[in-house]
C-alpha cells in the first residue's frame, strides 16, 4: 500500500466517491479504469456471463489463475451482465442511473445497436461521463475496422523509428500504445468530471488508440510539415544528441548513458579521457553531437567496455554524469531505488496468497492511493452489487434464468 512518510491516518482517497463501470477488454480501456480505482474510485467491471475478460487468459498462469488479470483487475467488483440479453439492457441502463463513468471499447455502434446509446445511457443520467476507446475512433473511414494497439504502434509511426537503421521496424514486445491510450483516458475522464462540476452535465469521450502514442513521439509532424524531414531508424543512437547508446562492460552488462544536457556531455567526455572533443565546433549542440555520433560512441564505448559495470556505475555517479543500468525483471525487483519508493508492492491475494505487483502510479502527499485487493474472480460480485442496487433475489434468479447474468 502507498502511506506518506508520517501519514498514520490518512484521508479518505480523492476519488472515493466516483462510481466507474468498466465494460471494456484488452487493455486500455480496463487498464485506465485500474487507475482510477487505484485513488478510491468504486470500480464495477463488467464482464459476459460465459466469455470472461481475455486478460483472464493472457499470459502466465499459475493454478490456473491469470496473473495479468490480478493486475489489470486489482480494485474491481466484478459482476456477470449480458448486455445483449433480455434484462441486461434494463439493469445497465439501472446501473448507469447511479453511475459516474462508463468505459468501453465496443465497436462504434455496437451500444447503439442494443439500445445504450448516448441518447439512451444520459437520459439515465444526465451527468455521466461515457468514455468510449477504440482503435480508430468513433467516425472517420477506419472507424469499424478493429483496432488494438499493435496497430497504433504501426500506424503512428513508432515502429518506423524503433530497432537498427539496416534492420525491420520494431514493434514493443508489451501494450505501449495501450498503456499510453490508459494514461489519456484517465486523464480525459478527470478532465470531463471537471466540466460536469461547472455544467452539471457529462459528456462523451472519443479515445482512438492511434492518437496518444503519436503524441508522446514529440516534434515528428512539425519536422516533416515545416522541413521535409523524416526521422530514420537509429537503434539506440538519437538524432538529437551524442553520445547516447548502450555500452557493453567488461564483465558482460549494459549500461545505458544520455547526454540531453550539453553540461553532461561535456562531463562524460572529460571522464572517459577525451576532453579535446569538447573544443570542437559541432560539440557545441545536441545536433552537431549527433552528426558525430561515432566518434563519441567510440569513446565512451572503448572507456566502458575496459570497466566492470560497478566501476564505470561508480565513475559517472562521480561525475555526476547521467548512467543507468539495463536491467531485467530480477533486477527491477532487487533496486533499492524502486525499493526506497515502494514502485513495487506485496497485495494479499485470497486464490495466490502474496502477490508482488506494480504499486499505485504515483504519491499523493495528502490523499495517496492504493491497492485494496488483486484482480477478483470471474463474477464474484454480481449478487452484492446488484442487491444494492435493489434487484430482489427473485429478479436476480430471473435475469440468471434468461442468461444475462
Amino acid at each position: 500500500m502507498t502511506t506518506p512518510p508520517g501519514a498514520a491516518h490518512p484521508p479518505p482517497p480523492p476519488l472515493q466517491r466516483l462510481r466507474v463501470l468498466d465494460l471494456a477488454t484488452l487493455f486500455a480501456g480496463p487498464l485506465a479504469a485500474t487507475m482510477l480505482g487505484d485513488f478510491g474510485a468504486e470500480v464495477i467491471k463488467v464482464e459476459h456471463p460465459r466469455r470472461p475478460d481475455p486478460s483472464r487468459g493472457h499470459g502466465p498462469a499459475k493454478d490456473g489463475v491469470g496473473l495479468w488479470w490480478k493486475l489489470l483487475g486489482r480494485n474491481k467488483r466484478t459482476i456477470t451482465l449480458d448486455l445483449s440479453a433480455p434484462g441486461g439492457r434494463e439493469t445497465l441502463l439501472r446501473l448507469a442511473a447511479s453511475t459516474d463513468v462508463i468505459i468501453e471499447n465496443f465497436r462504434p455502434g455496437t451500444l447503439e445497436r442494443w439500445g445504450l446509446g448516448w441518447p439512451e445511457l444520459s437520459a439515465a443520467n444526465e451527468g455521466l461521463v461515457l468514455a468510449r476507446v477504440t482503435g480508430f475512433g468513433q467516425y472517420g473511414p477506419y472507424a469499424h475496422r478493429p483496432g488494438f494497439g499493435t496497430l497504433a504502434e504501426a500506424m503512428s509511426g513508432f515502429a518506423a523509428v524503433t530497432g537498427e537503421p539496416d534492420g525491420p521496424p520494431t514493434l514493443p514486445p508489451f501494450g505501449l500504445a495501450d498503456s499510453i491510450a490508459a494514461l489519456a483516458t484517465a486523464y480525459a475522464v478527470l478532465t470531463a468530471l471537471t466540466a460536469r462540476a461547472a455544467t452539471g452535465r457529462g459528456q462523451v469521450i472519443d479515445m482512438a488508440i492511434i492518437e496518444p502514442i503519436l503524441t508522446v513521439l514529440g516534434p515528428q509532424p512539425i519536422w516533416y510539415d515545416q522541413l521535409g524531414y523524416v526521422q530514420p531508424r537509429t537503434g539506440n543512437r538519437s538524432r538529437n544528441n551524442a553520445p547516447r547508446n548502450i555500452y557493453r562492460t567488461a564483465d558482460g552488462s549494459w549500461l545505458a548513458v544520455s547526454t540531453s544536457a550539453q553540461s553532461v556531455a561535456e562531463r562524460v567526455i572529460r571522464l572517459v579521457g577525451r576532453p579535446e572533443l569538447i573544443e570542437e565546433p559541432w560539440f557545441a549542440s545536441g545536433s552537431g553531437r549527433a552528426e558525430h555520433a561515432d566518434v563519441l560512441d567510440e569513446a565512451v564505448g572503448h572507456w566502458i567496455g575496459r570497466r566492470t559495470r560497478e566501476e564505470a556505475m561508480t565513475a559517472f555517479e562521480k561525475a555526476e554524469a547521467a548512467i543507468a543500468p539495463v536491467y531485467d525483471i530480477r533486477e527491477v525487483m532487487e533496486d533499492p531505488q524502486y525499493r526506497a519508493l515502494n514502485t513495487l508492492t506485496t497485495v494479499d491475494d485470497p486464490e495466490l496468497g502474496p502477490v508482488r505487483m506494480q504499486n499505485v502510479l504515483f504519491r499523493l502527499s495528502e490523499t495517496p492511493g492504493a491497492i485494496r485487493w488483486a484482480g477478483r474472480p470471474h463474477g464474484a460480485d454480481t449478487d452484492e452489487v446488484l442487491t444494492e442496487l435493489g434487484l430482489s433475489g427473485p429478479e436476480i434468479s430471473a435475469l440468471r434464468r434468461a442468461g444475462a447474468l
